[in-house]
């Protein structure tokens, strides 16, 4: 066999391995899984890169944004690499195709987000393939502790059980001592085979400027006058993007704004002409995020506080990937911490919630087996769909629950070729099979909708066939398939469910979550006001001890130290006009929904905070709703606690 470092020239022209990456492929190809941990911009994916196409079978990609899944294909069709992704942009026909070329061998390297992996069509498609290796980027996301935890990510151990895959490579850039030990421990990856090259970036010259409100537009434009090149300008808020946007733009900046409203086009035309040097900047939320591999980004400014520590690394992290000198400027003050605090408290569910959704799994359970859908759920239960996600896989974790599988409660599909020529196809067997199918649905006109549940009551037919010959049909261009209202199964232990602590364990559980969180947030202050270098201790953060002690860029070592301040203090309306608000919220719950609110939800009204409750009552229409929202949240609910709201 080649050497390593002769495969890497002939597949991408590259001379020689950067730091980390010879490491980390020679770790998979000795047949170990690996954690690798390397800064932005410094070849994480090559190592996933190369080791695919050196291993035998098919290498499946975990991405958590289509965008990244296709700059890396842009990059890897460029060096004629048999590469291609699964995702929402790809039509029939294409996910059609791109299966196809799976199946006879003809692709080395799959993209897919974890969500696919709640298709049970697509569960079905892996299990038939031999798969060499497991790659999740931006790992991070599987740990709890991980700033972008996503509560689908801790499935993927089991689903790389049950799919027998031998390997797997976890990347990240962003990894605490905390978040790293817990991301190799659900992989049983070694601590010998963590590879973890430093984080400390020479090239990038941190800043923090404290500016009160009524300033910072001014000294926006001074510092964006004072760069070079393309830069990225990091926001909370879409509307904060419009407007900071429309006011560079009256400033002869060449800017647009880009956040998760727009259409996918509108946002993809963005990416594309600001990667083609047409666009000088970018006024983002973190929307705009690890999609974005241009090298020549001269600097990023956050015109808002970051979420986090880890938020604030990632995106100073797109800057300077060429290893040239960029500038990262944080106009910093105080008064935006209620705003990144109130999406910590807006994903807290209320212990009501909580002990609703018990009442429900108890209730709705069937022969140990419970059968959900999550908007339905998330609706009924008060509870946003990313804490409903993460509370339903803390149940699994405490053994209440055991995820089964999930399947598409609607098939739908439409006949491309004549009854008689489909069923002519197949031999007497598979046609009265067939038959039976046609037999449950329901046309009209073109499209059919097969009964399931009538169907499943017929002698010897089993979903899992039914669903694969659907699936062989519409392969082999003989039937349209579509399918929708993902159901999930699961099965109930009743014992672990008849836990009487059950409720107050997973309370508590959120509890220290939204404290934690808080406490990242106050972290991320504390950090910004340092008296020593920035870089430094940005580095030993996440676990880099080789760091200098000083960079000799930072505006620390530069001799100024940020003392941060609120621009104004802003005041809560007295107690009759915040009576009168929760009073228009507590009669129209009571006259649509008749259900009492707790402090809690009344505070989360008056900070703007939506609820699935909000949403479906159109809270926003009344005058109380977002009117407290420069109040920190927790002297909203202290304040709601004095009103004595159970007297009017």
């Amino acid at each position: 066999m080649k050497s390593l470092d002769s495969q890497l020239a002939h597949y991408f022209g590259f001379n020689e391995f950067r730091q980390g990456q010879f490491e980390t492929i020679s770790t998979l190809l000795a047949q170990r899984s690996a954690l690798a941990i390397f800064p932005t911009g410094s070849g994480k994916s090559l190592c996933y890169q190369l080791s695919a196409l050196l291993l035998p079978h098919l290498t499946l990609v975990v991405s958590p944004l289509i965008a990244l899944m296709h700059d890396q294909l842009h990059f890897l069709q460029s060096k004629g690499v048999a590469a291609a992704s699964l995702d929402s942009t790809l039509n029939a026909d294409e996910s059609r195709d791109v299966m196809a070329k799976v199946q006879k061998g003809e692709i080395k390297i799959l993209m897919v987000s974890v969500e696919r992996f709640k298709n049970e069509r697509f569960r079905q498609f892996l299990a038939g393939l031999k798969i060499s290796m497991l790659v999740v980027d931006e790992a991070h996301c599987i740990s709890e502790w991980g700033h972008n935890f996503r509560p689908d990510y801790l499935k993927l151990p089991q689903y790389r059980e049950q799919l027998a895959i031998p390997l797997v490579l976890l990347l990240t850039a962003t990894a605490t001592k905390k978040v790293k030990l817990d991301m190799a421990k659900r992989f049983a990856i070694e601590p010998t085979d963590i590879i973890q090259t430093g984080f400390y970036r020479q090239n990038l010259a941190l800043s923090v400027l404290p500016v009160l409100e009524y300033a910072k537009n001014t000294v926006l434009i001074e510092q964006i006058r004072q760069q070079r090149g393309a830069g990225i300008v990091y926001v909370t808020l879409q509307k904060t993007a419009m407007e900071v946007a429309q006011l560079l733009q009256s400033a002869n900046v060449n800017a647009v704004a880009y956040h998760a409203g727009l259409d996918d086009e509108v946002r993809g035309h963005i990416l594309r002409d600001f990667m083609a040097n047409k666009i000088d900047v970018v006024v983002a939320t973190i929307a705009f995020g690890m999609g974005v591999d241009k090298a020549n980004i001269r600097f990023v400014i956050h015109y808002d506080l970051p979420k986090s520590i880890e938020n604030y690394s990632q995106e100073i992290g797109r800057a300077g990937r060429d290893g040239q000198s960029s500038q990262c400027i944080t106009l910093a003050n105080l008064d935006g911490i209620n705003v990144v605090e109130n999406f910590v408290y807006g994903d807290t569910p209320e212990p009501d919630s909580i002990a609703k959704l018990i009442e429900l799994l108890k209730t709705t359970t069937i022969q140990g087996v419970w059968e959900l859908q999550d908007n339905p759920l998330a609706s009924e239960t008060n509870i946003r769909l990313l804490p409903l996600k993460t509370l339903l896989v803390q149940l699994e974790l405490k053994g209440v629950i055991t995820a089964k599988y999930s399947y598409f409660a609607d098939f739908k599909y439409k006949l491309l070729v004549e009854k008689q020529q489909l069923l002519n196809q197949f031999d007497p067997e598979r046609q009265a099979f067939l038959v039976m199918i046609l037999s449950y649905t329901q046309f009209k006109k073109v499209w059919g909708t097969l009964d399931f549940v009538q169907l499943l009551n017929e002698p010897n037919i089993e979903r899992e066939r039914v669903v694969n010959a659907l699936d062989y049909l519409h392969q082999q261009q003989l039937i349209e398939l579509e399918t929708k209202k993902i159901t999930h199964v699961y099965q109930v232990n009743q014992q672990a469910l008849a836990d009487p602590n059950l409720v107050n364990e997973l309370i508590r559980y959120f509890n220290e979550k939204e404290q934690a969180e808080i406490k990242r947030i106050a972290a991320l202050v504390r950090f910004f006001q340092l008296d020593k270098c920035l870089s430094a201790n940005l580095a030993r953060y996440f676990d880099d001890q080789q760091a200098p002690a000083q960079c000799n860029t930072c505006s620390v070592c530069l001799g100024s130290v940020a003392t941060l301040a609120y621009s104004s203090h802003p005041e809560l309306p007295n107690d009759d006009i915040l009576i009168r608000y929760l009073h228009e919220l507590k009669q129209l719950c009571k006259s649509k929904v008749n259900q009492p609110l707790s402090d809690k939800s009344y505070a989360r009204f008056l900070a703007g905070i939506t609820t699935p409750l909000f949403t479906r009552l159109k809270v926003r229409q009344l005058a109380g709703f977002a009117s407290c929202e420069s109040i920190r949240f927790a002297d909203l609910v202290q304040k709601v606690s004095t009103l004595q709201l159970n007297e009017f």
